[in-house]
């Protein structure tokens, strides 16, 4: 159970010891995080440049100057026997820009050289081909002044969907037309090699420089068994292939500086990506077969330099943040069509078809931009418990655009937040926070792409500009004491210039939408222990949330919910830590209730589930080993779903042209866990 710490400012933290989780016996120090109780992990905001602290994990009270890693990724490579403490902090307390709301402060002590490893395997009995070698292996130690680290990862993705009730295709009457017996597989292998090197010097000089590189194969195909209803029935073979690399570099320094700190932080970054995407027909009654090809070549490079100097001054912290980011993608496609083959088509592979190429213009060009923002932090106490963070500054960015209607814009943005911490007795915390945000474009968007699986290709928008948002979140934690803990939030999101499909010159594309979009939310993340019940090492942990979404349709002007959007979504466990044993059972759900989607000439609503089952047993020492079994989907209740209305013109004016309908099952998955130390 935490201890409840308060300062002499009056703010309060929850400390956990190593002692508070010895029934779980962990191996890393992500192990020992996640079981602290009502605290949910948030990961860093992924968009262009590195920006103020989105991660609510510190690591000895410092961010993670990282693109390519995170404080989660670090300490599940960090052995549970370094850590000393964990701190649950309102973010405002720490004065790094950025954090706000419950935040983790993970206290880690150097150590000598040792190492980690875990192993997974993944079988599912249908649908999709088992990973036999997943994992990763690490190494991390103190030599003097230095901490080091290296890891190899194998990561591995499989999906895969089948069997069921298949697809029926119906016209506007209810008249079918079509049934389909479909084959949905996906296979992912991601092996990365990381290491990273951190340097304390004696005169209070600190230096880190990480590094990674990996690659990417992936594989999604999608075999279906079509039957018109009075027609000839054929194969239809959907295919992506893509393959690629990337590597990024980080390195940053932090020094004394006059009368406070100054960090210098720089990143490199590049992917590269290419594959095609193929769909071929097979007709069983032998006529030529037919098919099209839409292959993409990207890179894309990221480089980033930015200067953080904090000092102590006027009673308060201050921080002045200053950075240049600099973005660019280049993208070369082609467009195809199947050269039928002289022998028998049955004999060919689908990944070794020939296609006629010829390039695609609207899908070709470059993408660049050139950021810079500069903003000003002050945290002061206010009073007894209570901190005030205020933060602004502007944004300055550039995009170009070359290829068909390449153009230059510049863009001028003002951001800033307000963050304001209240400990309103030890145990019980109130955060709340006010921010002005600027959105990112994806860079893809401004280019023309053609989906050979749905038929649903987007024109490409040169015109797109980043979306702003007011966005207000207020937050309460209470410490319920041997019963656990619990964190209720609840926020909301006033967006402008709101990113969704809209008619462009020829078709549509994703682009920016009259009027505010708006979005409200309510989450719930909390920690019932069962031992005040009787049920001693029993625990209900719970995380849900709740959003209601609205914008103006741009085709109708009616209000509706954000496109495909998650409206709910619940995750749920209870854990059984059998006491005097090294036995663990768990058993849980996952819900989650997803908006319709919506297009110009089409509409319809993807989901899983709704309800997903798992259970797992684990034990804690097999020849010094943690094992853990687990099964999610046991009883194949779970389904894919997916359901599309296309008509034959814009959807607001224009007869229905089709009804489609899948129900799939989805199979059991399998999973085992071998981890340890050495």
């Amino acid at each position: 159970m935490a201890t409840e710490v308060v300062e002499p400012d009056g703010s309060d933290r929850a400390v956990y010891t190593p002692a508070d989780f010895e029934r779980f016996r962990p191996n890393t120090a992500l192990d020992m995080l996640e079981q602290v109780p009502g605290f949910q992990i948030s990961q860093q905001d992924q968009g262009r440049g590195l920006g103020q602290a989105s991660e609510n994990v510190l690591i000895n009270g410092k961010r993670v100057a990282s693109k390519s890693d995170s404080a989660v990724g670090q300490l599940s490579r960090t052995s549970a026997s370094r850590v000393e403490r964990i701190e649950i902090v309102d973010g405002a307390n720490f004065g790094i820009p950025g954090l706000s709301g419950q935040v983790a402060n993970v206290i880690v002590a150097s150590g000598s050289m040792s190492g980690r490893f875990r192993y997974r395997a993944q079988y599912r009995p249908d649908y999709a081909p088992p990973a036999w070698a997943s994992g990763e292996v690490s190494l991390s130690g103190t030599s003097g002044n230095f901490d080091w680290n290296a890891a190899l990862q194998l990561g591995t993705g499989r999906g895969g969907a089948g069997g069921g009730e298949g697809i029926k295709v119906y016209d506007a009457n209810d008249n079918l037309l079509e049934t389909r017996e479909a084959l949905i597989s996906n296979k992912g292998e991601y092996p990365r090699l990381r290491a990273g090197v951190k340097w304390n010097s004696p005169g209070g000089v600190v230096a880190n420089i990480d590094a990674d590189y990996g690659l990417a194969f992936s594989r999604q195909s999608v075999d279906e068994w079509r039957r018109p209803v009075g027609g000839v029935p054929y194969f239809r073979d959907f295919l992506n292939r893509d393959e690629g690399y990337d590597y990024n570099i980080n390195a940053d320094v932090d020094f004394p500086v006059g009368p406070g700190r100054l960090k210098l932080i720089g990143i490199e970054r590049f992917s590269q990506s290419d594959g095609p995407a193929t769909s071929v027909s097979i007709y069983e009654d032998g006529r030529p077969d037919e098919g099209s090809l839409f292959y993409t070549d990207s890179k894309a490079g990221e480089r980033i330099a930015r200067a953080e100097y904090r000092w102590d001054m006027l009673g308060g912290n201050w921080q002045l943040d200053a950075e240049a980011a600099f973005n660019r993608l280049d993208r070369v496609a082609e467009v195809g069509v199947l050269v039928p083959p002289s022998g028998n088509a049955n004999d060919i592979p689908p990944d070794e078809r020939d296609f006629a190429r010829v390039p695609f213009p609207g899908g070709t060009g470059g993408v660049t931009e050139d950021r810079y923002e500069a903003i000003l932090t002050h945290s002061r106490p206010l009073g007894e418990g209570l901190t005030l963070q205020l933060g602004g500054g502007y944004e300055f960015s550039r995009l170009s655009q070359t290829g068909t209607g390449g153009t230059t814009r510049e863009f001028w943005r003002p951001k800033g937040s307000a963050n304001l911490a209240w400990s309103i007795e030890p145990g019980f915390d109130l955060s709340l926070k006010v921010a002005r945000t600027v959105g990112q474009l994806s860079f893809g968007q401004f280019l023309a792409t053609v989906d050979l699986d749905d038929n649903n290709n987007n024109a490409g928008n040169i015109r797109l500009v980043p979306q702003q948002a007011w966005e207000g979140t207020l937050e309460l934690k209470k410490n319920l004491g041997p019963w656990g803990s619990a964190t209720l939030r609840g926020y909301a999101n006033l967006i402008d210039d709101y990113i969704d499909i809209v008619p462009v010159p020829g078709g549509e594309s994703p682009g920016n939408i009259d009027g505010q979009a708006r979005l409200y939310g309510i989450g719930l993340n909390a920690t019932i222990n069962l031992d005040p019940l009787g049920w001693k090492g029993a625990k209900i942990t719970t995380s849900s949330t709740y959003e209601n979404t609205s914008l103006a349709d741009p085709l109708t002007g009616v209000d509706r919910a954000f496109s495909g959007h998650a409206r709910f979504q619940n995750d749920t466990e209870l854990r059984w830590d059998i006491p005097d044993s090294d036995w663990a059972l768990a058993t849980g759900v996952n819900i989650i209730d997803v908006d319709p989607y919506v297009r110009l000439f089409e509409t319809g609503r993807n989901w899983e589930g709704p309800v997903y089952h798992y259970v797992a047993v684990e034990n804690k020492d097999v020849f010094g080993l943690n094992v853990t079994l687990s099964v999610f989907n046991p009883t194949n209740g779970g389904n894919a779903y997916n359901e599309r209305f296309v008509y034959t013109g814009l959807r607001d004016r224009s007869p229905l042209l089709l009804r489609e309908y899948a129900k799939l099952n989805v199979s059991q998955i399998v999973s085992l866990s071998v981890s340890g130390n050495f």
